[in-house]
């Protein structure tokens, strides 16, 4: 496969694993709401905080979406969108093995760009997640050729790309289906007069003097009194009886089955006789003079709660534009917010309500207000002083239940919450030992993940034994978790503490490995109790 060489890709490629496991640190009165639903705004470096989320999210994230700077040699107020090449691209490759790690096997994450970077960068995705992987290049088309944009000669860009890739296409991956309105279907011009009489009886009269039937005028009457407006009012006219719109259409005779054939050639020796083919778990079929009656009601979806002539999702975005969008969560952010309904489509394609999302390009936090509103749990990261400035307030305005965006499309009510952090002090020095304030919690969070790789889910009550994986259990010995920090106490192996690991195991009765300060126990006791001892600090390593 394919490689795209740079000046510092070989350093770039190593970059994830020598930033350092940081400390997440709540700051509570930036917090709002509901705290317990999981849901985390995070000030600090992406890289970092990537990092620093691997212990507890690893494999966890169904769907992360990312908007990050173009490179487009525009300097925007609050993004660096001037990076040279190589920079860019180094930028990017330590974030995208990071997020790689966090996705779920079923995962999919969906990055916006423009043209600048986008076949830079698809080689390196290809890389990263492998080109099996690539699901699809959708094209968003944000604007029109209009204003300054229509002056100078040449093309006129309207469009950027949404570049999306699955974490494991062979496991349990599958994107949802999502519809998209499109205009009437014209052709669909026949109107079942008596609908409410036996179906043999039925009589087809055409649309447009059937709507004006409804309105007790001729077609030409209604069509000068409603002016401008006669296509909306006939749209509308269309839904509400969708049940009674048809097409008659010619079937393909070699496609149907052997049943369907026999009625079709019935109906054309009786062509004023209507027919009808009962079915089971598939829609009836009413045939007159070999034609089959179609109906609207079967082109109809539910989009955004309203009923409407829908399509499945094509990968040219056509239908978001930005219009509006300066007011959207109520903050400024000039030329770097992304509308909501289009964070909503990604998510509507990859996620459900409940499922855990991700942004470490939170911006003004469009992806937050939008994860919450659709009651996803969400984590986003921003790295500048607008991650308080800017998402804290926009993501305080939604849980009230801010009326914008998607809000109506949603049926968003308010509710929830979230807790704010901080980047911390890193967990290991550079000396690679614990660093003395570490938290038990902390600590067997990475000790977990190291060992496993996999997140740890803290147990309550804490007690040194961490859970088992694969038939071999963890427990570990660490800043007074037996409540005695003596020599020959909590922190070291003995027949006492072994004991209490053993009581926490529960049914568990595999082998064991048990991280401490010292061990108290000899060679043979511990080869008798099928026991590995590791030792703090020297034995824990930062990842597997």
């Amino acid at each position: 496969m394919p490689t795209l060489r740079w000046l510092t890709r070989d350093e770039d490629v190593r970059a994830a694993e020598k930033v350092p496991y940081r400390l997440l640190e709540e700051v509570p009165e930036l917090g709002y709401g509901d705290r317990d639903t999981g849901n985390m705004l995070i000030q600090g470096d992406n890289l970092d905080a990537l990092k620093a989320l691997l212990p507890y999210y690893a494999g966890q994230v169904k769907c992360i979406y990312i908007d990050p700077p173009f490179n487009t040699g525009q300097a925007f107020e609050h993004y660096d969108d001037n990076l040279e090449h190589s920079i860019w691209l180094g930028m990017m490759v330590p974030r995208m093995r990071l997020i790689h790690e966090l996705l779920a096997p079923g995962g999919t994450v969906a990055v916006h760009l423009d043209d600048e970077e986008l076949a830079y960068f698809i080689v390196i995705m290809d890389e990263i997640f492998g080109r099996s992987n690539r699901v699809n290049l959708a094209t968003f088309v944000q604007g029109a050729a209009v204003g300054h944009k229509s002056i100078n000669p040449g093309l006129v860009t309207v469009t950027n790309y949404v570049l999306m890739y699955a974490k494991d296409k062979s496991e349990a991956w599958a994107p949802y289906r999502v519809f998209t309105g499109r205009e009437r279907d014209k052709r669909y011009s026949s109107f079942i007069a008596n609908y409410e009489e036996p179906y043999h009886a039925w009589r087809l009269v055409p649309l447009t003097r059937a709507f004006a039937a409804n309105a007790g005028m001729k077609v030409t009457q209604q069509k000068k009194a409603l002016g401008d407006e006669y296509e909306e009012a006939l749209n509308g006219f269309v839904i509400e009886n969708s049940h009674r719109v048809v097409q008659p259409v010619s079937p393909d005779y070699n496609a149907v089955g052997q049943e369907t054939r026999d009625m079709i050639d019935l109906s054309l020796r009786e062509p004023d006789r209507i027919f009808l083919q009962e079915r089971e778990n598939h829609p009836d079929i009413y045939l007159q003079n070999g034609k089959r009656w179609l109906f609207y009601r079967g082109k109809l979806k539910e989009i955004d709660g309203q009923l409407i002539a829908g399509e499945p999702l094509t990968n040219l975005w056509g239908d978001l534009r930005s219009n509006n969008l300066h007011n959207e969560g109520q903050v400024k952010f000039p030329k770097s917010k992304k509308p909501e309904a289009l964070v909503k489509r990604v998510f509507e394609l990859f996620s459900k309500p409940g499922d855990l999302v991700l942004d470490s390009f939170l911006g003004s936090g469009t992806t937050a207000a939008v994860a919450h509103k659709m009651n996803r749990r969400w984590i986003g990261i921003e790295r500048g002083d607008h991650a308080v400035t800017h998402c804290v307030p926009r993501i305080q305005k939604v849980a009230e239940g801010e009326n914008g965006g998607i809000s109506k499309a949603v049926n968003w009510q308010g509710g929830g919450g979230f807790r704010f952090y901080r980047l911390g002090s890193p967990v290991f020095t550079e000396e690679g030992q614990i660093q003395p304030d570490i938290r038990f919690p902390t600590l067997a969070a990475h000790i977990w993940f190291a060992e496993t790789g996999q997140p740890w889910s803290e147990p309550q009550p804490l007690s040194p034994f961490l859970g088992a994986q694969d038939g071999r259990g963890l427990a570990l010995l660490y800043n007074g978790i037996l409540g005695d920090k003596s020599v020959s106490g909590g922190n070291v192996l003995t027949r006492k503490t072994l004991a209490t690991i053993r009581q926490a195991m529960g049914e568990f009765s595999g082998p064991l490995t048990i991280y401490g300060e010292r061990t108290a126990l000899s060679e043979a006791t511990l080869k008798a109790e099928n026991i590995e001892f590791k030792q703090t600090p020297y034995d824990v390593k930062a990842r597997k």
